[in-house]
């Protein structure tokens, strides 16, 4: 099974569960959502009725959980953590997860200061482990680990939950992309014509050449045979003299 399919099918599942809780008994099953080692997308399981109602209640500690794990890292849950409840192990590996899909999000190539530092990994060899063992055994980046050059050189990551405004961002990068598109192939069709119209000027060129080429050919021919015909002549005119003379 990919990995889009098995989160669709555990998404489906924590709504569904969801749906059926009252409020107060939400926090064991978002800890539940939030520490599986197969789920990378919250927005859905935010957006259920039962979970939005949260909002303003003494329970919306529950919902700012769940909005950190679709949209936050772990340098944001630090900043947060005297007002955040405590996080279980697998929800502290799983936020450095998705810490590194919001890095690879931003960068293709993340340096490995950076990556220990919003990590909080003090040697290159315990980040190394984490993005193999944690990272692209798990499906979620794939790359290469530059040792010399200190890198991660990112080749594919899983997107998030898409953060609030960030749809229409994305909506004016793509109009923008193709405005940019549409600019592009005008000056591809204009570079076309040009090339279409040096061809041809080109080609005329080219019979203006063999034309004259031809017509100098011609014009050394017949000076030729002019040539030749004189020196017949002559050489004619030289033998019916020296007859005479012997005459």
């Amino acid at each position: 099974m990919d990995i889009e399919q098995k989160q669709a099918e555990l998404i489906d599942h924590f709504v569904n569960q969801a749906s059926t809780l009252k409020a107060s008994a939400l926090w064991p099953l978002i800890i539940e959502a939030t520490s599986h080692p197969s789920l990378f997308a919250f927005s859905e399981i935010l957006s259920s009725p039962t979970v939005s109602e949260l909002e303003g209640t003494e329970n919306s500690l529950c919902l700012d959980v769940l909005r950190l794990f679709a949209h936050g890292t772990w340098t944001d849950y630090k900043s947060n953590a005297g007002r955040l409840p405590q996080l279980v192990p697998d929800q502290v590996l799983k936020l450095k997860q998705l810490t590194v899909l919001t890095l690879a999000e931003m960068n293709k190539v993340l340096p490995y200061d950076q990556l220990m530092q919003e990590l909080d990994v003090t040697n290159v060899r315990e980040l190394e482990d984490f993005l193999i063992n944690e990272c692209m055994y798990a499906g979620i980046v794939r790359g290469k680990l530059d040792q010399l050059r200190r890198c991660f050189e990112v080749q594919f990551a899983a997107g998030r939950d898409l953060r609030p405004g960030q749809l229409g961002n994305m909506l004016q990068t793509l109009s923008n992309w193709l405005d940019t598109s549409d600019d592009l192939l005008v000056s591809i069709q204009e570079k076309i014509k040009w090339a279409d119209s040096t061809s041809e000027l080109d080609k005329k060129h080219q019979k203006d050449v063999e034309y004259r080429v031809e017509e100098v050919k011609k014009s050394l021919s017949l000076k030729k045979l002019h040539t030749v015909s004189r020196q017949t002549l002559t050489s004619e005119g030289m033998r019916r003299s020296i007859l005479n003379l012997v005459e």
